[in-house]
């Protein structure tokens, strides 16, 4: 008989032993060919340089936004300023037209002052045919036996209204004599309507009446004395001899003067002679609390040649 083998076993100890190192042998190439292909990053000091300069690279970006933060701050601050400078600048326009507007009024003034000025100068001069005088009320005739005192009642005259009642007594003393007198507003109403038309004796009576009704005098007024001096010439002019008209007041609010002139010369002129009926005087009351106003330089102007061409004095009470 012949010997049988033993069978061969293929997966045997030794075999799979074989088998396992090749199987690691390859798990270790793939491991060291994937390491190989991140190439110089497979050091660590390497890494931790990248890392470094990932940090420094994160700070500069941080810094840079605080630059720009910055550089935003100041843009905003000087479109501010230059907002500010703007409104400084409209600012300061504004108080050059001011200015040019003050230095406009001023020039005015002083023109008006040296006319006011001459005023009085020709009011220390004899005026007329007067031959009593007296220089404590600026020179004004006093030679006139009867006397209308023509008062501005406006505002601006109520506030130194003491003032003026003041001046009227002053006037009627330093006559030598009044046979009659009258009081009327620059409108041409009568203080006392009683009287109207009529001649008020100057007895101490009469005048402690007029004072205590001046003091509570609410007659209208529209700042001009026109209406009030032609009233007077109207019903007075003609029909009595040797008067004298006092204006009392401190604006002029009409028209042309030179129309306005022409008016009252007419009225107080006698056509047969060419005689004035009365002589007219004015006095300009200036506001303690100001300079000379453009209102007080306009009845000045006015008055000024009124009073030149009818006779009388005009002057500036201060």
């Amino acid at each position: 008989m012949k010997k049988q083998r033993a069978p061969i076993e293929v997966f045997s100890l030794s075999f799979l032993d074989v088998i396992s190192c090749a199987f690691g042998a390859v798990v270790m190439l793939i491991l060291l060919a994937q390491n190989g292909e991140e190439g110089e990053y497979s050091d660590l000091s390497q890494i931790a340089s990248l890392l470094r300069a990932l940090t420094q690279a994160e700070a500069n970006v941080s810094a840079l936004e605080n630059d720009v933060d910055s550089e935003h701050t100041l843009q905003n601050q000087a479109e501010a300023q230059s907002a500010s400078l703007k409104k400084e600048a409209q600012a300061l326009e504004a108080k050059i037209a001011r200015a040019q507007r003050d230095l406009q009024s001023l020039t005015d003034k002083a023109s008006g002052l040296e006319s006011v000025k001459l005023m009085r100068e020709r009011a220390a001069i004899s005026v007329g045919s007067a031959k009593e005088r007296d220089e404590e009320v600026g020179g004004i005739p006093v030679d006139s036996d009867y006397v209308i005192f023509i008062v501005d009642t406006s505002g601006s005259m109520k506030s130194i209204w003491q003032k003026v009642m003041n001046k009227l007594d002053e006037v009627l003393e330093i006559h030598p004599q009044v046979k009659g007198f009258q009081i009327m507003s620059d409108n041409g109403q009568y203080l006392l309507k009683t009287s109207a038309g009529r001649w008020r004796s100057d007895t101490p009576t009469s005048r402690s009446a007029v004072l205590k009704a001046m003091r509570s005098w609410r007659g209208s007024s529209n700042s001009s004395p026109v209406e009030g001096i032609q009233t007077a010439l109207r019903t007075y002019g003609k029909t009595t001899e040797s008067l004298a008209l006092y204006v009392f007041g401190d604006d002029y609010s009409g028209g042309s003067y030179d129309a306005t002139l022409a008016q009252i010369n007419a009225l107080n002129t006698n056509k047969q002679n060419g005689k004035k009926y009365a002589r007219i005087h004015a006095i300009g009351f200036k506001q303690t609390s100001f300079g000379l106003t453009e209102e007080l330089v306009r009845f000045s102007t006015l008055m000024r040649e009124v009073t030149a061409q009818n006779n009388g004095t005009f002057i500036a009470q201060k």
